[in-house]
């Protein structure tokens, strides 16, 4: 990778992180011991994000990646002259990908909540 290129790619993070506002962390709350669920710190006039609507907000992309894909595989499937195979392969990847890595996170939180329960008290 050349330098040009890892300076484009540094940029485009900086860019992202001044529109989110920031690192990706700050603001972020646990939403309480009770589970998944409105927690304390739900989205509003404080601008604090519990850990719950994150989690949910992630699962409702990974969803609508899945259906996006789905929905141009149909109609490339029903001869839809203005659905390419190209962007079908392209949205199915997509789909993958968001599905993987939301698998990911799964495995990771059920590791970290194990390692939790069995610490000694």
């Amino acid at each position: 990778m050349s330098q040009m290129e890892i300076d484009r790619v540094v940029s485009q993070i900086r860019a992202m992180r001044a529109q989110v506002g920031g690192p990706m962390t700050q603001g972020i709350k646990p939403a309480g011991l009770g589970g998944i669920g409105p927690g304390p710190s739900a989205p509003g006039a404080t601008g604090q994000v519990s850990f719950a609507s994150v989690l949910r907000n992630g699962i409702e992309q990974v969803n609508e990646a899945q259906a996006k894909s789905s929905a141009s595989q149909r109609a490339f499937e029903r001869g839809d002259p203005n659905v390419d195979l190209p962007q079908v392969m392209i949205d199915m990847q997509k789909s993958s990908l968001a599905f993987r890595g939301a698998v990911e996170v799964r495995n990771r939180m059920v590791a970290a909540y194990q390692e939790i329960m069995n610490m000694p008290v």
